[in-house]
């Protein structure tokens, strides 16, 4: 049984992350993630030194339904946060949460060597624990 210590990012983060081109429209976007079963897109660099953009379902909600836009008019790009917090899949958990309650986010891509290898929630890090009980 692991300690909450030895638990890193990598043994909870969701491995199987949807990256989309900015300029896919919000309808598409809903369409991926229902696809893939997930809450959150990662938006592709436009260039190599571009910063990854990220789409979650509340920025849907808070930026397309509450405010009576058409999904199928908005793209990503326009409602997507970027640059965003990214953490190393070697982070602890308890470090993770820390810098997600410090910083006001609930999800943050993990990134190795220049490249998103998963996607980090406060749903998967209290998951994460379940089997320390």
């Amino acid at each position: 049984m692991k300690n909450i210590d030895e638990i890193g990012v990598k043994d909870v983060m969701r491995s199987n992350v949807a990256m989309v081109d900015g300029t896919i429209s919000v309808m598409q976007a809903l369409r991926i993630m229902k696809e893939v079963g997930g809450t959150s897109l990662i938006v592709k660099k436009r260039f190599p030194h571009d910063e990854y953009g990220m789409v979650l379902f509340s920025d849907i909600a808070k930026q397309v339904i509450a405010t009576n836009r058409a999904p199928e008019r908005v793209n990503a790009y326009e409602i997507m946060a970027k640059p965003v917090i990214s953490v190393r899949p070697d982070m602890n958990i308890r470090y993770c949460a820390r810098l997600f309650e410090r910083f006001g986010i609930s999800h943050a891509p993990v990134i190795e060597n220049d490249q998103v290898i998963g996607i980090v929630s406060y749903y998967l890090l209290v998951l994460g624990i379940i089997d320390l009980g």
